[in-house]
């Protein structure tokens, strides 16, 4: 490395003093170069990659924190359902669905009990409900009762049909689901 620098030193002084300031001014301007392709162009991509990469991680965060919020509230909800499922009345479905029947002066077709599947914590009571030659009035009131009922009654099926003898009057379906904890 010695051996180098002294032959680049027996060159410059070979050279004229005005060739010594072109070769210098050159050699700044090559230093300057790599010092702009070496050192500031890559930190200045790694600073665009580090604000994306920001801006990513903002767009992730936001995300994230509407999900907690939507998760929150969904537990909430599911918590106040537990809640209502533990400390509501408890009853036969079918007679409850009898009983608010008459309350809607509704005739009930059949009451048939559906299979479910057990859950651990808590037990489904299921129930096809068949009503023929009801007016909406009817079935409002009578749907309306079993939503707003004490013991926890949920519609999980509705099928409505206008009769053909008599199109003011409905044939209904529907799927009742009541909860006891196990």
């Amino acid at each position: 490395m010695r051996e180098w620098w002294g032959r680049l030193r027996a060159v410059l002084e070979q050279l004229s003093p005005r060739e010594r300031w072109l070769v210098g001014a050159v050699g700044g301007l090559f230093a300057v170069l790599l010092l702009l392709l070496g050192v500031v162009s890559p930190l200045r991509a790694a600073l665009e990659r580090g604000r994306e990469r920001a801006k990513a991680a903002e767009q992730q965060l936001s995300v994230a924190l509407a999900v907690r919020r939507e998760l929150d509230e969904v537990q909430g909800r599911l918590s106040h359902v537990e809640q209502r499922i533990r400390e509501g009345p408890r009853g036969n479905l079918f007679t409850t669905l009898e009983s608010l029947a008459r309350e809607s002066a509704v005739k009930v077709d059949s009451m048939q009990p559906q299979t479910v599947p057990s859950d651990s914590a808590y037990r489904e009571t299921k129930v096809e409900v068949k009503l023929e030659g009801v007016s909406l009035a009817q079935l409002a009131n009578y749907l309306n009762k079993i939503e707003s009922t004490p013991q926890l009654l949920s519609v999980k099926s509705l099928r409505i049909r206008t009769r053909a003898d008599k199109t003011d009057l409905l044939d209904v379906t529907f799927t009742v689901s009541s909860f006891e904890p196990v």
